[in-house]
């Protein structure tokens, strides 16, 4: 697969499993030894943040390799990280990921997500729980 096609892969998991919350699509998108990885960490976010929006800044493909930056947001409604529902929403969370894409399919992906930001939103102003 070129570059673009790659791209458009990674665009397409983000688009159905992430923002469509479709687990069945990664069967397709993931390359088999790493679906169930991939479904054990979008799924119990999915159920924190059932409204997550991941906005795709920019692609970067060269080869084999996919690097995505994204602007995350949701609405924390469901249990997450051992903590109950805050019923707040974070915005536009910075996130950079790298997929490696073979065969039409990811093989391998791991990203940066600035998780102080996600949890300060979710703590609301000084004070407050």
């Amino acid at each position: 697969m070129s570059a673009e096609e790659n791209k458009l892969l990674v665009a397409r998991a983000v688009a159905e499993v992430i923002n469509g919350g479709d687990l069945d699509a990664i069967d397709e998108l993931y390359a088999p030894e790493i679906a169930k990885a991939a479904k054990d960490w979008v799924a119990p976010f999915r159920i924190a943040f059932p409204d997550v929006r991941m906005e795709t800044v920019a692609l970067v493909g060269e080869g084999d390799t996919v690097v995505g930056e994204f602007r995350c947001s949701g609405t924390h409604t469901g249990p997450w990280r051992g903590g109950p529902p805050t019923g707040r929403a974070f915005r536009d969370v910075r996130e950079v990921y790298w997929f490696t894409v073979r065969g039409g399919r990811i093989v391998e992906w791991w990203g940066l997500e600035d998780d102080d930001d996600r949890r300060r939103q979710l703590r609301g102003p000084a004070g407050t729980r």
